[in-house]
């Protein structure tokens, strides 16, 4: 089996303030553990390449995207960051490390479906789910996986692709974005009540939308899945699968207070292969959203990785 792990450092550029959690250290922390735990030399690493306008534009509206293009600062302004809300800015770097971001998961589909590998993982920032068609919030500036998804549906012509999000947070962009449009399923579990509080007042009927009370842990998230997401994606039979893949909801993440941990990753990670090799010719593309204690997120990235590339 084939991983491909898509990154730049791009990425590794933008950043929000000394003080901000959605930090460069991430990618850091998880190319440490990626060395660390010896698997990196089993995967395709591939440099992220620049989304195009049109990518984004299925997705964005025009205005969206013109705010983060036009607002970054400049070497010249005097300005180190332009608040685009009360937690999320854009420094000189933004653009391109947006572009890089939406890019990574763009390319990551076209390999998945042209055979070049069974499955990818986009090491990238900034994040991607909250961000909605109209407005970049909750540290993100285009929705990834979104754009992605777009992606395979209009370029690449497949009728039917599933969203799984497993963050700490409702994917509100995904959603948004993808509100009752057939060609998509989305399920996701997310701390309730929590931020962005959306996500259970009337969900379309494509969401699968599993709201978990603060200080659940694997067990209850397991059943859940088990319960809900598996008959809803065995259902709806996807061509293919995305994963906003969260590691905000481990036990030692201060950003939630669930208690996941490795090896509820892991399973998440088999129970989604299980349901992409009976239906989706094993095609899955991940994408990281959240995940702030630097070593829990290097870690539970190497467990989601080590079951993507069949390294467990």
């Amino acid at each position: 089996m084939t991983t491909a792990y898509y990154t730049h450092a791009d990425c590794k550029r933008h950043e929000m303030g000394s003080w901000h959690p959605e930090s460069p250290e991430r990618l850091q922390a998880i190319d440490d553990q990626l060395i660390a735990s010896r698997i990196s030399d089993f995967l395709d690493h591939r440099d992220a390449p620049q989304a195009s306008v049109a990518a984004l534009a299925r997705v964005h509206t025009e205005d969206a995207i013109f705010r983060i293009r036009e607002n970054c600062p400049s070497e010249q302004s005097g300005y180190d960051h332009f608040p685009l809300d009360a937690d999320t800015c854009l420094n000189a770097y933004t653009w391109r490390a947006s572009l890089r971001a939406a890019g990574a998961a763009v390319a990551a589909t076209d390999a998945v479906l042209d055979g070049e590998v069974e499955n990818a993982f986009c090491s990238i920032r900034p994040p991607g789910h909250h961000a909605t068609p109209g407005e970049a919030m909750g540290f993100c500036m285009f929705n990834n996986v979104a754009v992605a998804a777009k992606h395979a549906l209009e370029a690449r012509g497949l009728k039917r692709v599933a969203i799984v999000d497993f963050d700490v947070h409702h994917g509100n962009g995904t959603e948004e974005a993808f509100r009752n449009d057939e060609r998509v399923l989305m399920v996701s579990f997310f701390q309730h009540p929590f931020y962005p509080y959306t996500g259970t007042d009337h969900p379309a009927s494509n969401m699968v939308n599993v709201p978990v009370p603060a200080h659940s842990y694997g067990d209850v998230v397991r059943q859940l899945v088990t319960e809900k997401w598996l008959p809803a994606l065995r259902e709806f039979e996807p061509e293919m699968i995305f994963i906003s893949a969260g590691f905000d909801a481990h036990r030692e993440d201060d950003m939630g207070q669930l208690g996941l941990v490795e090896a509820d990753y892991a399973w998440l990670t088999r129970e989604i292969m299980g349901i992409a090799k009976e239906f989706s010719n094993k095609r899955i593309v991940s994408c990281l959203e959240g995940g702030y204690n630097l070593s829990a997120l290097g870690r539970s990235v190497v467990a989601h990785l080590k079951v993507l590339a069949d390294l467990d």
